[in-house]
């Protein structure tokens, strides 16, 4: 039985990369967050979303893909080029 689980579970995965537009339920999975969580974001206006019957709602790829990349963390490292940048640029007097 757990195989067969996995093997839909895989079966799942490979719909979702071939789809451009997600359902609700298919987008809470893509995207990992509960229902519950994916619509407090649709009420809110703080995710992409469709509705075009003014019902069902769903979801472009994409969208949900650059709405997960918001508000990248840099590393310390980065942050440390970008500082070195700064002074490079910037000297003092």
């Amino acid at each position: 039985m757990k195989k067969i689980e996995e093997r839909i579970e895989e079966l799942e995965t490979m719909v979702y990369q071939s789809k451009n537009v997600l359902t609700f339920n298919e987008a809470s999975k893509f995207i990992g967050i509960s229902k519950s969580y994916l619509y407090k974001l649709t009420s809110a206006g703080l995710i992409p979303h469709y509705k075009p019957s003014g019902k069902m709602i769903f979801f472009e790829k994409s969208a949900l893909e650059r709405w997960m990349r918001q508000n990248p963390i840099s590393t310390i490292e980065m942050v440390g080029d970008m500082a070195n940048d700064y002074i490079m640029n910037n000297p003092l007097g």
